[in-house]
């Protein structure tokens, strides 16, 4: 059953509440938003002091999101603190205030009267406290007091735009119960309308009648408009004439830099070219220099190679001659 599973949900919702209020109930917890995400399940706490429900390095955060997941279990818990900036204009932060004040034993008159100044010094448009109880002290009867100032609303649709909250206090003479509802200086209501502004007439403008010099001075004014006009178009173009010549004598002078430089770059490359055609011709006479000498070297050795050939073979044959006459005068000598 559907229903079943919003009474489910509204239950689980009341328990959160009722947790996260005794968790952070002095760092003044006010309302609880839930926002279900597919990643992340987001906990909105409204606060009046951020610092206490944060606590020390955000130790109190993060031991509350670990009960959530356990208790609750509430997949992927993550908390928001929201700072309340006007906690006069919230009724539930008046409520919990007075509360205090009045657990603490000061009067229900002077608690009410200043929390209604306070709240309307704040620019809120209505503003209604009910307190109810043992306002009369110990033994009394029980009565109820009301105090109200500006516009309320107290039936139909337009309720809902009245914040409204209630809590009950319990000092040493007996309980108090306190109702607060304001009526915020943003809120619209729908059948409010303001009355003056519609019914208040809108002043007359008075008829101008014109003469016949203000016509001529109206006429004159034109005319110095039209030529004072003139003038200005006449400068304008003056000087967009002006500021196209520059822009011609410049590119002008930037053409001739560029053709300038061209030139120079082309005598640069025809010099190099005729550097690198002698270094080649260097290069070439050297080369025919040097096999040419190699060349005188190489016969010069081969004539002293033939000359010291020749020596020999000379050598050979004196020596030969020689042997021949001793062997001549030998057989000579063994004749006779």
């Amino acid at each position: 059953m559907i229903e079943r599973t919003f009474i489910q949900q509204n239950m689980k919702k009341i328990e959160l509440e009722r947790y996260i209020k005794e968790q952070m109930d002095r760092a003044g917890f006010t309302q609880l938003d839930i926002v279900k995400t597919p990643l992340v399940t987001r906990i909105i706490i409204n606060v009046t002091h951020p610092g206490l429900a944060i606590g020390k390095s955000g130790q109190n955060i993060k031991r509350i999101t670990l009960e959530l997941a356990e208790k609750f279990k509430i997949e992927n818990p993550q908390l928001e603190i929201q700072e309340i900036k006007v906690p006069e204009l919230d009724a539930k932060a008046v409520v919990d205030k007075m509360k205090t004040l009045l657990e603490r034993g000061y009067s229900w008159r002077s608690v009410a009267y200043k929390t209604m100044h306070e709240i309307s010094s704040k620019g809120a448009q209505g503003v209604e406290i009910i307190l109810s109880g043992a306002l009369g002290g110990k033994g009394e009867r029980k009565r109820k007091q009301r105090i109200a100032t500006g516009y309320m609303k107290k039936t139909g649709d337009q309720v809902k735009l009245v914040d409204y909250a209630k809590a009950t206090s319990y000092p040493k003479y007996g309980a108090i119960g306190i109702k607060v509802r304001i009526v915020r200086p943003d809120t619209v209501f729908p059948d409010k309308i303001d009355i003056r502004s519609i019914i208040s007439p809108k002043p007359e403008e008075p008829l101008k009648v014109e003469t016949v010099e203000e016509k001529k001075e109206e006429g004159q004014k034109a005319e110095a408009k039209e030529t004072a006009s003139e003038k200005e178009t006449t400068k304008e173009k003056a000087q967009e004439n002006e500021e196209k010549e520059k822009k011609e004598t410049k590119e002008t002078g930037e053409k001739e830099k560029l053709e300038e430089k061209a030139a120079e770059e082309k005598i640069e490359e025809k010099a190099k070219e005729k550097k690198s055609a002698g270094k080649q011709k260097e290069e070439k006479t050297s080369a025919k220099e040097h096999a040419e000498g190699k060349k005188k070297e190489e016969e010069k050795e081969k004539k002293h190679e033939h000359a010291k050939a020749m020596e020999k073979k000379e050598a050979e044959k004196a020596s030969e001659k020689k042997q021949e006459k001793g062997k001549s005068e030998k057989e000579k000598e063994a004749g006779k």
